[in-house]
């Protein structure tokens, strides 16, 4: 089968937020409450600046609301909600104002930390912002003094959410609506960092005082078995983001964080490299055979390390000839690499695990640098 090729960041399609979309939904049916004619189309204002319209699916009346849908196109990021059903539900309302909700398939805040106080729908603040402007305006425009109730529903978003982390967040029963600019990205990378700063802000308000962060799922089981005693909401995905998960934490008064993962991405973090891409920077070998070299491997085995293709080539190596403490130094390196790049302030830990799960080193409660076993310039 021939491999279709890979699409160049800059010819992606942008997509459009759940955000954006709610909007374009509640902005359709206030019109057909307000008029009695089927929306086909709704356009909108986005945050960025400029205006999008989108295909109105069905518009659908009911004896005293109207419900208009859209499908999410998220263009060609890989996201979640890609393809979801949107529907706005708008009616009049006995009290005045607009009256947002969030109806079946929208999460509901359980948990604080979040922009969103506990008890509300996880409808983010830009997105509430976005439609409580749009349903103003189109109320403004007709003159209309009576107030309005919102309701934005995805019918499949409680199976959508598990594909996330709202579990963990504390949002239950459907997906948030998201969306600071109105439009997605391709493989956006602040989409991430934004899921991070909430699981760090959640976290802190459960009262963890003690955070350990991984870079993905695998390694998250590992710790997990490692930190049996940690609640759920202290383990949080960093992915690639080390430097901006860890100043983060910082940031939030977080005092104990312990880093959890593998050799390929801790021996970047150990050369003092804080996004661990694939893409981001090589591996160093010089830097592991000088730790090889530190534990007193033998010249061939130094040898062997500075022809390594890979950094999880280098760590079966060492398991083979019995290195165990090269594990220990590469997790000492990670510390004081971290403890260097965020300027102090954090006691740090760190674990390296194999990808079937074993322990191959550990280095634990580190608060500052030993400029004796580190010397990084």
């Amino acid at each position: 089968m021939e491999r279709k090729p890979k699409k160049d960041p800059k010819d992606m399609r942008h997509g459009y937020t759940t955000g954006a979309c709610a909007t374009a939904v509640s902005k359709a049916a206030l019109l057909a409450l307000i008029t009695k004619e089927e929306q086909e189309t709704s356009t909108i204002h986005l945050p960025i600046g400029r205006d999008a319209t989108f295909t109105i699916e069905k518009c659908i009346f009911e004896e005293n609301a109207v419900s208009c849908e859209t499908i999410k196109d998220a263009g060609d990021d890989p996201d979640a909600t890609h393809q979801a059903l949107i529907v706005g539900t708008v009616s009049w309302a006995d009290t005045p104002g607009i009256h947002l909700d969030g109806g079946i398939g929208v999460g509901r805040v359980t948990k604080p930390g979040l922009p969103v106080p506990v008890g509300e729908a996880a409808i983010n603040p830009v997105p509430r912002k976005m439609i409580y402007s749009t349903v103003q305006g189109v109320l403004d425009e007709f003159h209309i003094t009576r107030g309005v109730n919102v309701v934005i529903s995805v019918p499949k978003g409680e199976e959508i959410a598990k594909k996330t982390l709202n579990g963990r967040l504390g949002i239950l029963g459907g997906i948030s609506i998201l969306g600071t600019r109105g439009t997605v990205v391709p493989f956006s990378s602040s989409a991430y960092m934004a899921s991070i700063v909430q699981a760090i802000s959640v976290a802190k308000e459960a009262g963890c005082e003690h955070l350990v962060v991984t870079t993905g799922g695998r390694s998250e089981k590992f710790a997990m078995k490692q930190y049996p005693h940690l609640a759920e909401e202290a383990f949080i995905e960093m992915g690639d983001f080390v430097g901006f998960t860890l100043k983060h934490c910082k940031r939030l008064g977080i005092k104990q964080v312990s880093l959890v993962g593998m050799m390929g991405k801790f021996s970047k973090v150990a050369q003092g490299v804080m996004m661990v891409h694939s893409k981001s920077a090589p591996i160093d070998f010089n830097f592991l055979a000088q730790l090889a070299e530190d534990i007193g491997a033998d010249e061939e085995t130094i040898a062997q390390v500075l022809e390594a293709n890979t950094a999880s080539q280098v760590g079966e190596m060492m398991m083979e000839k019995g290195y165990d403490a090269f594990f220990h130094r590469l997790c000492e390196a990670c510390c004081f690499s971290s403890i260097h790049h965020i300027k102090g302030g954090l006691t740090l830990s760190t674990s390296i695990y194999s990808m079937q799960g074993q322990l191959l080193g550990r280095a634990d409660d580190i608060a500052s640098i030993d400029e004796v076993d580190w010397d990084r310039g």
